[in-house]
């Protein structure tokens, strides 16, 4: 049985690995039965799913692909780098890293830094486009979070609140 896709073999791969650790995960929550879910009990159910599509994924691949093996191709690195520097940067201006002396800039401030550091993960930058982009995700933000779920996310940087 050889594989004849390789590029869905290792993603099918990656799927079962993290629906497995996901799964992994959830179980050190109490999970409960059908009838009363505890907290894990959905991860826990989401990773078993996540693991049984990869695993089917990776059977196709063994039974279906191009005629060169569909190969993996070379890692983008750009778009990897930026996705998730933009990500930490988030998380570190939501919260702040009170050990560093970063203080926490709010929700805004986090949207902003979000949306322009990962339009650089693209070919293209259009500055005007992505502060277009930024604005409706802060409102849309604040509207869902602040206002229709009442959540107490800081929304601006602590000096100006």
């Amino acid at each position: 049985m050889g594989i004849k896709s390789q590029r869905d073999f290792y993603a099918g791969a990656m799927f079962s690995a993290f629906g497995v650790a996901f799964a992994w995960g959830a179980t050190n929550y109490t999970v409960g039965d059908s009838a009363r879910m505890g907290p894990g009990y959905f991860p826990l159910l989401v990773g078993v799913l996540i693991a049984i599509l990869g695993s089917l994924i990776m059977f196709n691949a063994t039974r279906h692909g191009g005629p060169d093996g569909d190969p993996i191709g070379k890692v983008a690195w750009r778009p990897l780098v930026f996705i998730i520097g933009a990500n930490l940067a988030f998380g570190v201006l939501l919260a702040g890293l009170p050990s560093l002396g970063i203080p926490a800039m709010g929700l805004i401030v986090a949207i902003y830094v979000l949306t322009f550091i990962a339009s650089l993960a693209g070919d293209q930058f259009n500055a005007r486009s992505v502060a277009i982009l930024a604005t409706v995700l802060a409102i849309g933000s604040y509207i869902a979070f602040e206002l229709a779920l009442k959540l107490n996310f800081q929304i601006w940087p602590t000096f100006l609140a």
